[in-house]
């Protein structure tokens, strides 16, 4: 198959590589390489594969390095001893295609040396048959070179068919690391990966992420700019435009490139080049030719490194450029052999003749290699040291050629131990075994650099970072700045020198700033943002994304991620807490203080006539009113929240069902003041009925709240009224709170009720009027409560304020009048103050027509007194105190309010009211018992007190009537006494002879009364308000009837089962001071209050107005 390859393509390359220039050097190993001796062809000359110029550094200079190498090897006794190593030098004019034509003359010449050996037969070069073969035609065990990564690739690909070991010297393309495809290649540079890494630290140390990116057409360029675009990728650096070109593309196309770079101006200003140097060239005379000097920074790779010829002429358009250089020495051997060469001396070396034409703009007159574009003779004495550079990878093309070396030596160890010379196991050489022993090469290199191949055939990556920099005028230089060894960076800043005398910006967009994100533009590269800031609860997950922290965390001040917030809760220092408390700490104090005089004075007539039971359940439920704040303040936890729950609605409620309780009695009593007075008295009016009922109110609240919090277990739970706000609070939910302040807002609402119904009870029982100001006060407080706590987020100390002003306005309200009595007033602390009326009336009527039923009910029923009534006689008294309403005991002081007669047709209507104008009593007078100032119904639950002196009152209005002789005043006054001394009989019937004897006497007196007082008639309005005070009077009796103490309401109920059992009795008893108590347990036998206060005492001045005894008769309170 080699051999039908080679056939067919003799007749084709033939006639051409004729013409090629080869160099050789006899030896018992011949190794091949592979220079670009010359420029690679036009764009003309492409087809006829016509290379260009003779190159000093890229060609002559390493073919010279090659021949002075092998010179060094052959005479090194240590490597390769008694072997010899020859060369066959090819020129690849940088160019694939002719690179692939020298490399088929390798094969050619190797094969046909295999098959002379084989089969004897000798042949011409033009396949002819010939007798003798050239002596030099022997197989080549390696190659050298090309230079060229796409070339590299081209030749690659014939070699390895052949098992031909190929080591490359600058070829870096990414690709030939893949050992898959290209087997036997193997290079003594690094791999363009790393080249491209180093590339890319270079524009981050200098945060150029918006740059644009140009390579050279082939294999090098791609690769190396592949290997660049994806490693900036992943780095988040943005390429604004990528372009590709020829290295001897024309300069329209230069332009044309050009123009584009400065459409992403002045963003991307840095421009990396992975380019071969004459692309780099093109890219500066296109800048010369577009005046855009100093408009773009240059990064170039190792095609540009720090070759002058690339920048040469065009140094103000490079200037500030950073080139990244393979990192080796000069090899200054190599200096002293190459400089020393003559033209007349070096005839081994068949492209020097040319060289030196080229080099002096000489001729050599009559050399087969002339050149007549020039005129002037060459002298053969031109010194190679004028403007004389060594070529940037010298020191790698000898590197390549001395590991071909060391792989033969250690091949040769291996096969031939101990043999001088080639042993027949190395002849022919076995490219696969050499290929086994140059990976496993490793030795020192020109430079001291250890030199090895990893397993994909490549070399440690060192590179030196140069800047072509101003150094004086006219003069540039490439200045070492810095260096990248196996991925670490190291370069001087300060050293560097850019094209301006400030750092360049390569940037699309300015970095944004704290707390805020790139938003990228649609259509744009990543590199290309708007800045837009993070909401006030969200960090900076990455520069792409803001995230919201969770609730209860809120973003740390490097808002690179979130902290908790700290837990709010009213703590004790905050001066709402401390008003509470304090407020509360002194509620609690006065209601101690209230319920320890309460107790101490349980059995004084103000705590009685207050329902002291009831009082006492509205003082507990204003002291856990008053404990509520600390609870609602304490940090919220189980039992805290426990007792919210349970304290809030049960202290109001206490208090609420306490007062409705009350309120519903008096308005009870009241409303049964309306009807017939002796029918069936109200139910449950007792004190521990009262008492029952509060409790049943009470336990109605309990269950509701047991209930909730069965269903809805109470316990701390964190709130979050804002993002930025977290608070600790007890887990009350609407239902929670509406339920209990719904019931207790039942109870407000009927207590309210009820007590706007007794606002206006009698003057001295106007505790109802203090019960509806509180309600009012309480309904205002809770109807501001509501809004308050379900709309704003101070639920707590909403909550805390309103029940503590609750309690209080209820404890101020309630108690702070009967404190002022206790404490204050202790002379007003008697009972008289609440059973006594300002006004005092009496009715006496005719007995024959003043009761149509001798039922004792009938008796006390009351009606309307129209005119003709036959109920009324027409005779009426009224007292009433002056000044103060409560005067000490056994001092009443009584004016007369009116006095007039009314005679009708049925009889006699007269109405008599005394009024004494005197403040004192005298001191003679009648003893007896102090029981002016008792209560209605309560008379028989007082002590009975020492018998006093009655002083009676002299009145100048009366002194005219002072007529009778003193004998006979004398006389009336045994009478008085004897009606005073208690008798044996029965007590119903000695009160009704009484009655009969003193409506009798007083009947027959009323023409002298009428003689005595003669006023006008009375009008209609006085009428009327005798009536309103007739039932003011009434109803006040009632209500102390009821609410003063237990045991009278039990003598009461024996009083009226006695008044049944005398339905024929005449005698009217009226609901009075005046009444006898018949189910007294007292044997006296008639009624001292009622002679004590209406009665004048047994005197001859006031004989005439003694009432003895009552008969068919009625009075008012």
């Amino acid at each position: 198959m080699h051999m039908t390859i080679l056939n067919i393509y003799e007749r084709s390359v033939v006639p051409r590589a004729a013409s090629r220039s080869v160099a050789r050097m006899d030896g018992d190993i011949i190794i091949g390489a592979l220079f670009s001796v010359h420029h690679q062809p036009s764009t003309e000359n492409v087809a006829e594969r016509t290379c260009g110029e003779v190159r000093e550094q890229y060609g002559i200079q390493r073919v010279e390095a090659m021949f002075h190498t092998l010179d060094r090897i052959n005479s090194d006794p240590n490597l390769l001893p008694n072997i010899t190593l020859g060369c066959e030098i090819r020129d690849s004019c940088w160019h694939s295609s002719v690179a692939l034509e020298q490399s088929i003359e390798f094969i050619r010449d190797s094969l046909i040396s295999i098959r002379d050996e084989k089969e004897g037969t000798k042949w011409c070069i033009d396949g002819t048959p010939y007798s003798q073969p050239p002596a030099t035609k022997k197989p080549i065990a390696g190659v050298i070179g090309p230079g060229s990564s796409s070339v590299a690739i081209q030749v690659q690909n014939l070699l390895q068919l052949f098992n031909i070991p190929q080591i490359a010297y600058s070829a870096t393309s990414i690709d030939l690391s893949d050992k898959t495809l290209y087997k036997y290649f193997l290079r003594v540079v690094p791999s363009d990966t790393l080249q491209a890494r180093a590339l890319l630290d270079i524009v981050k140390r200098y945060n150029w992420t918006y740059v644009s990116a140009v390579h050279t057409e082939g294999n090098y360029g791609e690769s190396g700019m592949e290997a660049f675009k994806e490693l900036a990728a992943q780095e988040g650096l943005c390429i604004a435009h990528s372009d590709k070109i020829y290295s001897n593309a024309g300069e329209k196309h230069f332009d044309r490139l050009l123009r584009k770079l400065r459409e992403r101006l002045p963003k991307a200003r840095v421009v990396v080049c992975f380019c071969e140097g004459m692309t780099v060239r093109g890219l500066l005379m296109a800048m010369r030719r577009l005046g855009v000097a100093g408009e773009f920074l240059l990064i170039g790779s190792d095609g540009w490194a720090d070759r002058d010829e690339v920048v040469e002429g065009y140094e103000q358009e490079a200037v500030g450029g950073i080139t990244m250089k393979l990192q080796t020495e000069e090899v200054t051997s190599f200096d002293d052999y190459f400089l020393k060469l003559r033209l007349d001396t070096n005839t081994r070396n068949p492209w020097f003749a040319e060289f030196w034409q080229h080099r002096f703009q000489c001729r050599l007159p009559g050399h087969p290699q002339e050149n007549t574009n020039y005129r002037k003779n060459c002298s053969g004495y031109e010194s190679l040291e004028d403007n004389y550079v060594q070529d940037s990878k010298m020191g790698f093309v000898i590197n390549a050629i001395y590991a071909m070396a060391h792989g033969l030596h250690d091949m040769h160890q291996h096969l031939c131990p101990g043999y001088l010379g080639l042993c027949e196991a190395m002849d022919p050489i076995d490219g696969s075994k050499l290929l086994d022993f140059l990976l496993r090469t490793s030795f020192a290199g020109v430079s001291g650099e250890d030199v090895w191949f990893d397993e994909n055939g490549d070399s440690p990556g060192r590179y030196d970072i140069m800047n072509l920099q101003f150094v004086e005028p006219g003069v540039y230089d490439y200045i070492n700045v810095g260096s990248w060894h196996e991925g670490v960076l190291s370069i001087d800043d300060y050293m560097i020198q850019m094209n301006r005398s400030e750092m360049v910006r390569s940037v699309c967009s300015e970095p944004c700033s704290k707390g805020e994100i790139k938003v990228i533009r649609k259509g744009e590269v990543s590199c290309c943002w708007i800045c837009t800031a993070c909401k006030d609860n969200e960090y900076v997950q990455d520069e792409f994304t803001c995230k919201a922290c969770e609730l209860g965390w809120w973003p740390d001040e490097e808002l690179h991620g979130c902290e908790p917030i700290p837990l709010r809760y009213l703590e004790w220092g905050h001066p709402e807490s401390i008003a509470a408390v304090v407020f509360s700490c002194l509620g609690i104090l006065v209601t101690s203080f209230v319920t320890f005089v309460f107790i101490l004075y349980r059995d004084t007539p103000v705590v009685k006539s207050s329902s002291r039971e009831l009082c006492y359940i509205i003082l507990a439920g204003i002291f856990l009113g008053y404990i509520c704040p600390f609870t609602l303040i304490a940090r919220p936890s189980l039992a805290s929240c426990y007792l919210q729950r349970l304290l809030v609605g049960l202290s109001a409620s206490m208090c609420y069902s306490a007062l409705v309780t009350k309120t519903n009695r008096i308005a009870r009593i009241l409303a049964g003041s309306k009807k017939k007075i002796c029918t069936r008295k109200p139910r449950f009016m007792s004190a521990w009925a009262q008492v029952v009922i509060a409790f049943i109110l009470i336990s109605v609240q309990l269950t509701l709240e047991i209930t909730l919090i069965i269903l809805e277990p109470p316990e701390p739970i964190k709130s979050y009224p804002s993002i930025r706000e977290v608070f600790l609070i007890c887990n009350t939910s609407n239902m929670g709170m509406v339920a209990p302040l719904g019931y207790n807002g039942l109870l407000i609402l009927s207590c309210t009720y009820y007590a706007f119904k007794t606002r206006n009870v009698p003057a001295n029982f106007n505790e109802a009027k203090y019960i509806a100001f509180t309600m009012y006060t309480t309904c205002i407080i809770w109807l501001a409560f509501v809004p308050i706590y379900f709309g704003s987020n101070y639920k707590i100390i909403t909550t805390s304020f309103s029940v503590s002003l609750s309690v209080t306005v209820a404890l101020g309200c309630m108690f702070t009048p009967k404190m002022y009595i206790i404490i204050a007033k202790p002379e007003r602390n008697v009972r008289s103050a609440f059973t006594t009326s300002d006004v005092v009336r009496m009715h006496v009527g005719d007995g024959k027509i003043a009761c149509r039923s001798n039922s004792l009910l009938n008796m006390f029923k009351r009606k309307k007194n129209a005119p003709g009534n036959a109920n009324s006689n027409g005779k009426s008294v009224s007292w009433s105190e002056p000044g103060s309403r409560h005067p000490p005991k056994g001092e009443h002081m009584w004016h007369r309010l009116s006095v007039h007669v009314k005679r009708q047709e049925a009889g006699s209507n007269q109405t008599a009211v005394i009024k004494p104008l005197t403040n004192t009593y005298n001191n003679s007078g009648l003893e007896f018992s102090d029981l002016s100032t008792k209560t209605l119904y309560n008379v028989t639950e007082e002590d009975e007190g020492e018998p006093i002196r009655y002083n009676p009152p002299v009145s100048p209005a009366l002194i005219a009537h002072r007529q009778s002789p003193v004998c006979e005043s004398m006389k009336e006054v045994a009478i008085e006494q004897d009606f005073y001394k208690p008798e044996l009989q029965p007590q119903q019937h000695v009160i009704a002879d009484h009655l009969q004897e003193v409506a009798s006497q007083f009947g027959a007196s009323v023409t002298d009364l009428d003689d005595i007082i003669s006023l006008p008639e009375p009008d209609s309005m006085e009428m009327e308000m005798e009536m309103e005070m007739e039932n003011e009077n009434e109803q006040f009796g009632l209500l102390h009837g009821y609410m003063y103490d237990n045991a009278q309401i039990h003598d009461e109920e024996e009083l009226v089962q006695i008044k049944l059992s005398m339905e024929d009795s005449l005698a009217l008893m009226p609901p009075s001071p005046f009444r006898d108590p018949f189910g007294s347990r007292r044997h006296i036998p008639n009624s001292p209050v009622s002679e004590s206060i209406l009665c004048t005492p047994p005197s001859v001045t006031y004989a005439s107005v003694i009432l003895r005894d009552y008969k068919q008769s009625s009075s008012t309170l």
